[in-house]
Parts: structure tokens; C-alpha cells; sequence
């Protein structure tokens, strides 16, 4: 006779999100009233479907200035509510707005994230190129254009080594 499986939740999953400072920084983040905000505007259907589909409530996010100079991870922040329909897509006067999307089977999906930590000192492109322990980080391989991209654990524990913290509990 074969023990039944007890269910354990999967484990934390951890992620690289993508902004360009003049859009949403992370600075813009730490001015928020509660340090929170939703994650809208992503349009490849390969990240909306991690949005949607695979990101959970606890998984943890490594905020990426991308086409800035030097582009970076600056902080960390946190998932707090997941995928749920992307609202700027259904309005007109929003730049993300998508004619095609609609309310009733939206295309578009975005999460909420909460700061963790704003680094004190950024983690550059060219410090995780070279860094041994990240050369099988997606950011860094040539054309990998994702906004939205898995990271490991070991990749997230190196990210905090290099720019001198500690990873926050929440």
C-alpha cells in the first residue's frame, strides 16, 4: 500500500521584471503612498502568460532599469496580488491601450508588486555579465528581450551578494 502525497504549495518562485526609468522607476515605486502598484502594460503574449498564468501571491521580483545607462537591477519588490485583467488596455486615453483587447475575454493580464528594498547601490548589465555564478541569467543573453523573466534562486541570492544586502523577508 502506497502513502497518499500530502500537497505542499510549490516554493517561491522568483522573477526580473523590466522598466525603462522614464516610464516607471523604482523610485517612482518608493513614492508611492503604500509602496505598491500594478504592473500594467505588458504586451508579448509569452510574459502575459506568466503574468496570468504562473507568477503567485509571495514570489519575489528583481526590478531591472532596462535601456537606461547603466541599466540595472535597482531593488527588489514583491508579488501581492496576481494576474488579473490589465484595465489600461481597454482605455482609449492610456498608451497601452490595445483596440483589439476586450473586457469580456481580455488579452491582457498585470499583477501588483509591493517594494522590498530599493538597492543602495545598483547591480549593472556588465557586473552580471561577468559574474560567474549569473552566466545562465536570461537578462544577459543576447537577444533575450523579455520583460518578464524566470530567475533562479541562486541567481537571486548572487543578485543580493553583489549589490551588499540582505534579501528582505516580507
Amino acid at each position: 500500500m502506497t502513502a497518499k502525497k500530502k500537497f505542499t504549495p510549490s516554493a517561491r518562485q522568483y522573477w526580473l521584471f523590466k522598466s525603462e526609468p522614464e516610464a516607471y522607476s523604482i523610485a517612482d515605486l518608493a513614492r508611492e503612498p503604500t509602496k505598491m502598484t500594478f504592473w500594467d502594460g505588458v504586451r508579448n503574449y509569452q510574459a502575459r502568460n506568466l503574468l496570468r498564468d504562473t507568477i503567485r501571491l509571495g514570489d519575489r521580483v528583481l526590478f531591472y532599469h532596462s535601456n537606461a545607462d547603466p541599466m540595472a537591477i535597482v531593488g527588489t519588490a514583491e508579488i501581492v496580488k496576481t494576474g488579473y485583467p490589465d484595465h489600461t488596455a481597454f482605455d482609449p486615453k492610456d498608451h497601452h491601450y490595445d483596440p483589439k483587447s476586450n473586457p469580456d475575454e481580455p488579452t491582457w493580464f498585470m499583477v501588483d508588486v509591493r517594494l522590498l528594498q530599493v538597492f543602495p547601490k545598483p547591480v549593472t548589465r556588465d557586473e552580471l555579465k561577468v559574474c560567474a555564478d549569473l552566466r545562465e541569467m536570461m537578462v544577459i543573453r543576447q537577444g533575450a528581450r523579455l520583460s518578464i523573466q524566470p530567475v533562479t534562486a541562486d541567481e537571486w541570492r548572487t543578485v543580493h551578494r553583489l549589490a551588499g544586502v540582505k534579501d528582505k523577508p516580507t
